[in-house]
C-alpha cells in the first residue's frame, strides 16, 4: 500500500477504539481522487472529535507519533498540525467537531473509519467553496490585465517582490482561470488552488509557464508574455492595453 494511506489507515485503526472520536476523514489526494495521489503527495485529513474531546487531539499528539516517530511537528493553527514523520510522510491535519464540520468547506473528503453513531453526510460541505466574485471571462480578462498595471508600476517604484506578485502570480491565476472556462474542467482540478496540476492538464505551447513565470528579476519580461498571451486571444479594452503598452515601453521591454 501507498505510504501515505497506510499511515492513514494505521491512526484510524488506532483512533477507533477511542470513545471520543467520531470520524476520519480524508482529504486532498488521499480522499475522494486517490488518482492523483504519488511519492509527493501530503496527508491531509480531519480528526473529528467529540466537543470535549477536542482539546486532548489538539493539545497532545501522542495518538499521532503511535505509528511512527515524528521528526518535526508544529501548530499551523488553533487545532490543527502539520507534522514530519521519521519515515518522510508528511501530515496536515485539524481536529474539529461534527457541529462545525459542516461550516469548514472543503471538497473531496472520503472516510477512513466512522463510528457507529457518527451523524450522516460527514464528507459533505455545507459552506460554499471560496471563489471569485465574478466567475467569467471578462472578470478574469480584465483582473489579469488590472494585474498586470498595477505589477509595472510597482516594478518602476522598485518594489521587485510586489510587483512579481501581481504579475507573475495574481495575473497568471487569471490565465489559468480563462484557459479552464475556455476548454472545461480538467481532471482533479484543485477548487482551492488553481495552480495545482496545471502542467498536466495543459501543454506549453497552451500555457507558456516558462515565459509567464521567469522569477524575480524578470518582471518585466513576464507581463510582456502574460500580455502577449491575452492578446492573442482575447479583445483588450483599448483603454488598459494602450496604459500597459506604455507601461512596458517606458521600462524598456515594448516594442
Amino acid at each position: 500500500m501507498q505510504p501515505t494511506l497506510r499511515r492513514l489507515d494505521e491512526l484510524a485503526a488506532l483512533l477507533a477504539g477511542r470513545d471520543d472520536v467520531v470520524a476520519v476523514l480524508a482529504l486532498g489526494s488521499a480522499g475522494a481522487q486517490r488518482g492523483r495521489l504519488d511519492e509527493h503527495s501530503d496527508l491531509d485529513f480531519f480528526l473529528v472529535v467529540d466537543e470535549k474531546a477536542r482539546w486532548r487531539y489538539a493539545e497532545r499528539i501522542d495518538w499521532l507519533e503511535a505509528p511512527c516517530p515524528i521528526l518535526f511537528s508544529f501548530a499551523h493553527e488553533r487545532n490543527g498540525r502539520k507534522a514530519l514523520y521519521e519515515d518522510g510522510v508528511f501530515a496536515e491535519y485539524v481536529v474539529v467537531t461534527p457541529a462545525e464540520l459542516p461550516r469548514i468547506p472543503f471538497a473531496g473528503a472520503r472516510v477512513v473509519w466512522r463510528r457507529a453513531d457518527a451523524p450522516p453526510g460527514l464528507t459533505e460541505s455545507q459552506a460554499p467553496v471560496p471563489r471569485t466574485a465574478y466567475d467569467t471571462v471578462e472578470f478574469h480578462l480584465n483582473e489579469a490585465l488590472t494585474n498586470l498595471y498595477v505589477g509595472l508600476r510597482r516594478e518602476l517604484r522598485g518594489e521587485r517582490l510586489s510587483a512579481s506578485r501581481f504579475i507573475q502570480s495574481h495575473a497568471v491565476d487569471r490565465v489559468v482561470s480563462l484557459l479552464r472556462l475556455s476548454s472545461g474542467e480538467v481532471p482533479y482540478r484543485d477548487v482551492f488552488d488553481p495552480a495545482r496540476r496545471v502542467e498536466r492538464a495543459y501543454a506549453a505551447d497552451v500555457l507558456p509557464l516558462a515565459e509567464m513565470v521567469p522569477g524575480y528579476a524578470h518582471n518585466v519580461a513576464a507581463a510582456r508574455a502574460v500580455f502577449g498571451w491575452l492578446t492573442h486571444r482575447y479583445p483588450v479594452h483599448p483603454g488598459i492595453g494602450a496604459a500597459i503598452r506604455a507601461l512596458l515601453t517606458r521600462s524598456g521591454d515594448y516594442s
